[in-house]
């Protein structure tokens, strides 16, 4: 009885770590995150300062921000460590045994990843995209915390 729930219970943790394989492709292929996509809200960004009567710009500092808010929008790092816990967790899941400290620990990695994924999404359709991995990743951590 219990090999019968843990390989249904494994069914069910693959297909989570499906979905959330599928949700950072997507936040990946996003069109919020090209250049011309960032290059435009800092467009409207200035242009809105400008209108406001903000006075004279510093130009300097608007470079030194600009470049803040570029490195600040990209999610590089956060997408290819979510592939790596993707990765880890099904290798874990190939290896069987005792894994559910491991795969619980991941949970806590999926979930601080998409949290930083919404916290630098400069986009509805990117914090959308985040808010559904959010969603993926408690329901993950609340199936591997019935396996041993």
């Amino acid at each position: 009885a219990r090999a019968g729930e843990g390989a249904a219970l494994a069914t069910v943790v693959e297909g989570q770590l499906a979905a959330m394989s599928a949700l950072v492709d997507a936040a990946e292929a996003c069109p919020a995150r090209r250049p011309e996509a960032v290059r435009a809200r800092l467009a409207a960004a200035v242009a809105a300062l400008t209108e406001a009567g903000a006075g004279a710009l510093d130009l300097d500092r608007l470079h030194q921000e600009a470049m803040l808010l570029a490195a600040k929008a990209d999610i590089r790092e956060e997408i290819d460590r979510l592939r790596a816990h993707v990765d880890a967790a099904r290798d874990l899941l190939a290896a069987g045994g005792a894994i559910g400290r491991r795969l619980d620990f991941l949970a806590q990695e999926f979930g601080r990843e998409a949290n930083t994924l919404c916290a630098k999404a400069g986009d509805v359709s990117l914090s959308r995209i985040g808010l559904d991995l959010k969603a993926v990743v408690e329901q993950y951590r609340e199936q591997v915390q019935n396996i041993e």
